[in-house]
């Protein structure tokens, strides 16, 4: 034992010598490649967008509606979504890379025993026909082999395998965003449908109310027959859209069980149409974007890897240098195997450089090279993406708001003339027609303005993910070794 232990401190000594050798580590330090950055939006130009109390998106961004529901159901999507625990499963996987590639830092050192029992001829040639005599072998050996890291190889591989869990660590941030948005998007659509339910059962209600009015209109011989028809047909026709609904209403009840990770038939949601307006979204400068979003961080962070693998292809062009050494205890006799005059032990350096390869080495090389230019690539364009859904989130917010200002005057003034029509049918002075009419342009307006509401909400949430949510580039590099 005394023999393995001064093997291993005659190895350590002379791995630190091989570190001091190790000046620098071959290929190209990284720098975050540059990219398109406007100095500011411009949805921003001319809209006067409200100013929040808040310059920043923190944390759980989907507090920001006030709504007590979608807050209990935004919660258990980190603890029950599918898809987020498979994108945490790969998470991990990615850190487990990491700490693998760190591994090569340090010595690998095996141990065994063995023991052979064979039959050795008792002279030099067997043509006597003599029998032979039975040989014990006992081996108990230490094996130590450790790689000096002189041209960087190992560092590059490490810098590679943290940067893509870097990586990992922000597409799981981009997909828990992904489906908390979903979440977010289901949940107003589903109000909105509560908002349309909610809307025609107040129509039919009113529909019902002058059909009883035009039978008695038609059994006191004021109204005709044709009358009572196209006021029972206006009443069954909305009834029967009112039908309709229900089946959007189940399946994005049914859509957001899934997105919670519960089965969709023991999931329900109580109807309640919203009543909310779109909050005010801090927006902030677009530099920002760099930084708030995951998916342009994971995608630099790949950059950062791809440069990283530069570096371990160059090293293959350079001598590879380690140190071996063993020792132990073997002997032929099992008294004497573990004493001093049955060890042994050995120590030396050895260099591999690959001479010919056939042009493999250089082709490594190439394809690390056009591999960081593809993730430069891929960078720019997730950036410049980026910029494009905000851009259009911040449109569909402007236009819908406009929208919504001039949709709420067109309702007025179809209930305006839906009340003076019906007061002009009481009357005598028009048919009932023009009640249909009245009453179907009226309808028409306040689903529209329903569907606008709806249509709001979903726009705020879509650009509260194209800015991010409220994720920061520094936790994920905190997060990753």
């Amino acid at each position: 034992m005394n023999t393995i232990i001064r093997t291993m401190k005659v190895m350590w000594r002379t791995a630190a010598m091989c570190v001091v050798l190790a000046a620098c580590a071959v290929g190209p330090d990284y720098v975050r490649p540059a990219a398109p950055v406007p100095e500011a939006y411009k949805e921003m130009g001319d809209w006067k967008v409200a100013q929040p109390g808040d310059t920043t998106i923190r944390g759980k961004w989907w507090s920001i509606f006030n709504d007590p529901q979608l807050n209990d159901l935004e919660e258990q999507v980190n603890i029950s979504n599918q898809t987020v625990l498979a994108a945490e499963a790969q998470y991990r996987q990615a850190i487990a890379l990491v700490q693998a590639a760190r591994a090569n830092y340090f010595p690998t050192v095996a141990a065994g025993v063995s023991f052979t029992r064979a039959l050795r001829s008792s002279t030099p040639t067997q043509s006597s026909g003599t029998g032979g005599i039975p040989t014990s072998d006992y081996f108990l050996p230490v094996n130590v082999f450790w790689e000096a890291d002189v041209w960087g190889r190992i560092r590059r591989t490490v810098e590679a395998s943290r940067s893509s869990a870097q990586a990992s660590a922000a597409d799981l941030e981009s997909v828990r965003l992904s489906v908390q948005a979903a979440l977010a998007q289901a949940y107003f659509q589903l109000r909105t449908v509560d908002a349309q339910i909610h809307l025609l059962n107040a129509t039919a209600a009113a529909y019902k109310k002058a059909l009883e009015l035009t039978q008695n209109r038609y059994d006191s011989g004021v109204a005709g027959k044709t009358d009572v028809l196209q006021a029972k047909t206006q009443l069954k026709s909305t009834q029967s859209q009112l039908i309709d609904l229900g089946i959007q209403r189940a399946q994005l009840e049914h859509a957001i069980a899934v997105l919670i990770g519960k089965p969709a038939s023991v999931f329900s949601l109580a109807a309640m149409p919203v009543a909310a307006t779109p909050p005010a979204v801090p927006v902030g400068v677009p530099s920002e974007l760099l930084e708030r979003r995951p998916d342009i961080a994971a995608s630099e962070r790949r950059v950062a890897a791809a440069n990283a693998q530069i570096g371990v292809a160059k090293a293959a062009f350079f001598p590879r240098i380690t140190l071996s050494a063993s020792g132990g205890y073997e002997s032929i006799d099992s008294p004497t195997w573990l004493t001093w005059p049955s060890h042994f032990w050995s120590l030396g350096p050895a260099v591999a450089q690959t001479l010919f390869a056939g042009g493999s080495i250089r082709a490594l090389s190439d394809q690390a090279r056009a591999a960081y230019d593809g993730a430069v690539a891929t960078y720019r364009q997730t950036v410049l993406a980026g910029f494009q859904e905000v851009e259009d989130n911040l449109a569909a917010s402007r236009i819908l708001e406009e929208e919504a200002q001039v949709q709420g005057t067109a309702v007025k003034s179809a209930q305006q003339s839906l009340a003076l029509t019906m007061n002009q049918y009481k009357a005598g002075t028009v048919g009932y027609l023009n009640v249909i009419i009245a009453q179907t342009t009226a309808l028409t307006n306040e689903r529209a303005a329903a569907d606008i509401a709806g249509r709001r909400m979903a726009a705020a949430v879509l650009l509260i993910k194209a800015l991010g949510g409220g994720w920061e580039a520094a936790s994920s590099s905190q997060s990753a070794p």
